[in-house]
C-alpha cells in the first residue's frame, strides 16, 4: 500500500503553550466545498479553537476558516460550528474522560492526508503559570547549550 502524504495546513502552537497534550487523535472534519478551497490556500486559524461533545457527536468551535474569494453565495460563516468525524465508541470514551478528569479537547493541527482534510485533536490538561515558566526556562537552556556547542565547534 502506498504511503499517504501528509501536508500540514495549520498548527495550534498556543495549545502546546497553554496545555499538556496527554493523547492525540486523528479525526475527519465535515467541510463544505468553498471551505476546502480556502483550507487549500492555508487560510485557517486554530488559535482559539476547542471541541465539545454534544448528543454523541463531537464539534469544533472557534476555528476560523476565511471565506473563499471566488465563493460568493456558497461561502459559509467563517466561525461556524463544524462536526468532527470519529467512531462512536471513541467519542464516548473521550466524553467519559473529559467529564470525570477535567481534561479539554483542543485541536492541535489541521492537515491533508491524501486528499482528505484531517484534524489532530489533543486530549489536554491545562498548564499552570509555573509550568509555563519551567517550559520557557528549559527551552532557553537548551538554546544556550546548542549555541555554546556551535561556537565551540567552529
Amino acid at each position: 500500500m502506498a504511503k499517504e502524504s501528509l501536508k500540514t495546513i495549520a498548527q495550534n502552537k498556543k495549545a502546546f503553550h497553554d496545555y499538556f497534550v496527554i493523547e492525540s487523535f486523528e479525526t475527519g472534519i465535515e467541510l463544505c466545498g468553498t471551505e476546502v478551497k480556502s483550507v487549500r490556500q492555508g487560510r485557517v486559524n486554530l488559535k482559539d479553537a476547542w471541541c465539545t461533545i454534544e448528543n454523541g457527536e463531537i464539534w469544533v468551535k472557534g476555528m476560523h476558516i476565511s471565506p473563499y474569494e471566488q465563493g460568493n453565495i456558497f461561502n459559509k460563516d467563517p466561525l461556524r460550528v463544524r462536526r468532527l468525524l470519529m467512531h462512536k465508541r471513541e467519542i464516548m470514551r473521550l466524553y467519559g474522560t473529559v467529564k470525570q478528569e477535567g481534561y479539554s479537547l483542543i485541536p492541535t493541527s489541521l492537515y491533508f492526508k491524501g486528499s482528505k482534510v484531517k484534524l489532530q485533536l489533543g486530549l489536554c490538561k491545562g498548564k499552570k503559570l509555573y509550568d509555563k515558566r519551567d517550559d520557557m526556562a528549559a527551552k532557553a537552556a537548551k538554546r544556550d547549550i546548542e549555541r555554546a556547542v556551535k561556537m565551540r565547534n567552529r
